[in-house]
């Protein structure tokens, strides 16, 4: 989940970094404003994405989300570019925990068949 995660942040990153020329050019955004809203996040999202392996670190990716949902009704356009990367991030957290977990159970079978295996050699008498 933690690499699917990262990888959606880093995508993101861009895309919240090209709003800031969109808001300056068709909104009519003051550069500094826009600059300090939508670089502030890209940042954010930038060290997020290489903080995934913290719990807090994906809880706060949580709420960036919120915050580029919130602010993407200042742009036109924006709303529909934000709700696309937010479903992205919900759709890489659901597919992220059900691959964890495939892992986890294949990564159970293995040690299991290999605890089993290694039972059978010890257990077994040589034939003389």
């Amino acid at each position: 989940m933690r690499v699917v995660c990262a990888v959606v942040l880093v995508f993101e990153v861009i895309v919240i970094g090209l709003f800031i020329p969109v808001a300056v050019t068709l909104a009519g955004m003051d550069p500094a404003v826009a600059g300090g809203l939508w670089g502030s996040m890209a940042l954010a999202a930038l060290v997020l994405a290489g903080l995934q392996k913290y719990r807090w670190a994906h809880y706060a990716a949580w709420a960036l989300q919120a915050a580029f949902l919130f602010t993407s009704f200042m742009l036109p356009g924006g709303m529909l570019v934000a709700v696309v990367f937010v479903s992205l991030w919900a759709t890489g957290v659901v597919l992220g925990r059900r691959t964890d977990e495939m892992k986890a159970a294949h990564r159970a079978r293995a040690e299991a068949e290999a605890a089993q295996g290694a039972q059978t050699s010890v257990g077994a008498s040589p034939e003389s």
